[in-house]
């Protein structure tokens, strides 16, 4: 397992507009310009100002945070560290909390599509193993990419509060879906995106080998190899990236992956120090809604080429409202449902299930299969 060691007092990602390149963990990103609408200048801010240090090793951390490397995951690690620093003055002093990046299996092949490489758990396994061995204490993931089963011997009982879920559509020619010429290629490689995309304007074309962190992504769209791109608002906001954002999708329009926009904390089941320690963060809402739209994942058991999405939000009388969707991979047939019920855990979950069983009953035998 390939690690590396972040000091504790760095600070996350910082307001920076590029000025000629920058640095983001060791290489170096171009700042990006180019023509934007009506005839004004529009720049692609590639920020990923992240100081890394090396750890004193001499001094004993309190806890180690695991994460992927990438900009957004790492912004999230710090958000958590902050999170925690504020609410344990024991955790405020310096080298009490320790930063270790691994690499997963999803950041080391990035030449095929995340569909064709297969398996679950590709941005989280190796991080899980990490903290089975008792390399890292607790482990920070994006929801999304969490299988909806747990390794044996961990436990996931925190949720951050939820970021907004909405898809955010890039673009330097067009201001929406719907202004792109027909034969546009879309960057994403995101089979959920895609099928809605092709759903909604079957006219267009999608590019699903478009991998990479957002700052990697916003430089293919600056090159010209797509038209436009669809990114997680979510993950823009958290690397204060917004300025690059074209237009946003509503729910409607593009229904979010399940748990997008969600930070899940685990640890050892056996670790009470550390439970207790992410437990104090826990955001109940967040938490509950996840919990639903897993539950829906997990009754569908979608291989790894169906598209399936799912969210569940409070309404403003208290309830819950969760909208579920499965899809052919090439938008031709998408199937949709929906329910609403009391905001509770017991509820939710089974709002979940049922919806799953119902899309499962309509999609019939042979929809889930690669």
């Amino acid at each position: 397992m390939e690690t590396i060691f972040l000091n504790q007092a760095i600070s996350g990602p910082s307001v920076n507009f590029c000025t000629g390149s920058i640095s983001a963990l060791g290489f170096s990103l171009p700042c990006l310009k180019s023509p934007a609408l009506n005839g004004t200048r529009r720049h692609l801010i590639t920020k990923a100002s992240l100081a890394v240090e090396q750890q004193d090793r001499t001094k004993v951390s309190l806890i180690r945070i695991g994460t992927r490397g990438s900009p957004l995951a790492l912004a999230q690690a710090y958000e958590t560290r902050d999170k925690l620093m504020a609410a344990h003055s024991e955790l405020e002093d310096d080298g009490a909390i320790q930063i270790v990046i691994i690499k997963t299996t999803g950041d080391k092949i990035l030449s095929q599509p995340l569909a064709d490489i297969g398996g679950k758990g590709l941005f989280t396994k190796e991080i899980d193993e990490a903290l089975i061995n008792g390399e890292i204490d607790i482990a920070v993931h994006s929801m999304k990419d969490v299988p909806t089963y747990l390794p044996e011997k961990t436990i996931l009982p925190c949720n951050l509060p939820r970021e907004d879920v909405r898809d955010a559509f890039i673009s330097l020619s067009a201001a929406s879906l719907a202004d792109l010429p027909a034969g546009s290629v879309i960057g994403t490689a995101s089979l959920r995106r895609k099928s809605q995309i092709l759903h909604r304007y079957p006219s267009l074309k999608v590019e699903e080998n478009f991998r990479g962190n957002v700052q990697t992504r916003l430089r293919k769209l600056s090159e010209g190899v797509v038209k436009a791109t669809l990114l997680a608002l979510a993950g823009l906001k958290r690397l204060d990236m917004t300025e690059n954002v074209t237009s946003l999708l509503s729910i409607d329009e593009m229904l979010p992956a399940v748990a997008q926009g969600a930070i899940g904390i685990a640890c050892r089941s056996d670790d009470d120090k550390m439970a207790n320690y992410i437990a104090s963060l826990n955001h109940e809402e967040t938490r509950l809604a996840v919990a639903c739209e897993r539950a829906f994942l997990k009754t569908l058991d979608g291989s790894c080429r169906t598209p399936i999405a799912g969210y569940a939000s409070k309404d403003k009388d208290g309830n819950c409202v969760f909208k579920g969707l499965v899809a052919s991979p090439n938008g031709t047939r998408v199937l949709e449902t929906s329910r609403i019920g009391p905001y509770t855990n017991e509820d939710m979950l089974s709002m979940g299930r049922d919806a799953g069983e119902e899309l499962l009953s309509q999609a019939g035998t042979g929809f889930f299969n690669c």
